[in-house]
């Protein structure tokens, strides 16, 4: 493996991770990186129907995209493999897949489902695949009320594990933010220990491939390829 691998996860369901996959990319590829995103189980979308994977490549132009499995109800991956008479996607294979990507990308990144202990097998998680990397995780977390909770279990059980932080994005920045959300620009590094990185704006999935890398790179911070500062939202 000679590439580097970044395991991407979020607090739940539904706080923007893959248009946060999509922003790392876009800022890598700009800096002329060769860049591909892992999705070891894709839920939720029948045989055929566009993935998050499809949304990465729509944002992201000429990204090396690669889809382990896919089930069609909207479950957790053991849950939904089970439901459907399908074999689970195992961390085992995630980390070979991701590994050979590596081999010939300079940056690898690997998109959960969901949680990090949402679980791939009876006995396996994307906690799993990372610490078997060694890969460190950037936790994406909502923006407002219950995100400190929800984002200091996520990096307790990393921390727990002995595995690495990159820190936490904010995945959906509103645009008329709350004092809740406000407030959470601040306490979310203080409730984790670990940096703030970005907050991307709300339907920034929306947007066409240069405006996207535009936004991605102002509203990310130095560590992950962009300019952004947790000072100025």
């Amino acid at each position: 493996m000679t590439g580097r691998v970044l395991v991407v996860s979020g607090t739940g369901t539904d706080v923007g991770k893959t248009v946060v996959t999509a922003a790392l990319a876009a800022l890598a590829a700009a800096a002329g990186e060769r860049v591909a995103v892992l999705k070891p189980a894709q839920t939720g979308v029948a045989r055929g129907e566009p993935g998050d994977l499809a949304a990465v490549a729509a944002l992201v132009p000429g990204v090396t995209t690669a889809e382990l499995a896919r089930y069609p109800e909207p479950l957790a991956p053991e849950t939904a493999a089970r439901r459907a008479g399908l074999p689970p996607v195992t961390p085992g294979a995630a980390v070979d897949a991701a590994r050979d990507l590596a081999a010939d990308h300079d940056l690898v990144l690997v998109e959960g489902a969901g949680g990090l202990l949402v679980r791939f097998t009876p006995d396996g998680t994307l906690a799993d695949v990372a610490a078997t990397l060694g890969a460190p995780v950037l936790v994406v977390a909502a923006a407002g009320l219950g995100t400190l909770n929800h984002t200091a279990l996520t990096t307790d059980a990393l921390a727990h594990r002995g595995i690495a932080c990159a820190g936490v994005v904010v995945g959906s920045w509103p645009a008329e933010p709350d004092l809740a959300a406000r407030c959470n620009l601040a306490d979310l590094p203080a409730v984790t220990g670990v940096p703030l990185l970005g907050a991307l704006p709300e339907r920034s999935g929306t947007l066409r491939p240069a405006e996207f890398a535009r936004v991605a790179r102002h509203t990310l911070a130095p560590a992950l390829g962009g300019v952004w500062h947790s000072s100025r939202p």
